[in-house]
């Protein structure tokens, strides 16, 4: 699990062909200080397993799946990407819960600056408009962000917007999107789970939405 805060902006350095997958190998001081193997860190928003760390390097393997669903089958050498370590039980959750497992991309539709900061548009798919909702959180590149603004659901265009403060935008690999550009997307997993729910009928009326396994036990015990 990563909060979504970036703690370095870290480059590729090589990409390896394996089959249908890929082999990364990505310059990060600050991530591999303590990294070791088996370890997870995420890669612009991508959770990735450390099979090899060394020099300031790690390498990880991004399986099909991965590929299909995120930006990292486009990366070249030279490219910066967002570097997150995972989350220590210890430390304060800054961002959000972060899993790593993205659903998808989204495309910069446009950029607008202001005084300080910068709002970013975003198109976004109709399956995953469901799970977005106003001054909710959402992931894009690894980073943990507030949604700004959001079409109404009547609008035939589903799109988002993000505002970036002056941190984020150096700090973040974010900061030099021009549009067009895709950013790999993962919704908030709170929202996931209720509408997964939601399917299944768990509901107001719903026993099983109403009543805590706890409460089963407690009978059963007291029964018994």
């Amino acid at each position: 699990m990563f909060t979504g805060l970036i703690e370095e902006i870290g480059e590729i350095v090589a990409i390896e062909p394996v089959g249908a997958s890929l082999r990364l190998t990505v310059r990060g001081p600050k991530v591999t200080s303590d990294a070791g193997h088996g370890d997870s860190i995420q890669v612009s928003g991508v959770c990735l397993t450390v099979i090899g760390n060394s020099n300031n390097e790690f390498t990880a393997d991004v399986m099909e799946q991965s590929i299909k669903m995120s930006t990292l089958g486009n990366l070249a050498v030279g490219d910066g990407v967002n570097l997150e370590r995972a989350a220590r039980v210890d430390s304060r959750l800054g961002g959000h819960i972060v899993q790593g497992h993205v659903d998808g991309t989204a495309a910069l539709i446009s950029s607008t600056q202001h005084d300080n900061w910068r709002t970013l548009r975003f198109s976004l798919a109709p399956e995953l408009a469901p799970y977005l909702v106003d001054k909710g959180s959402v992931t894009l590149a690894g980073v943990s962000l507030t949604v700004s603004d959001i079409a109404p659901a009547a609008e035939a265009e589903a799109w988002f917007e993000v505002s970036l403060i002056p941190e984020t935008l150096v700090a973040t690999t974010l900061g030099t999107l021009t549009p067009g550009d895709r950013v790999n997307l993962e919704t908030d997993v709170l929202a996931r789970h209720v509408a997964r729910m939601m399917n299944f009928g768990f509901g107001a009326n719903s026993v099983s939405a109403t009543q805590s396994p706890q409460s089963d036990l407690s009978r059963e015990g007291a029964n018994s």
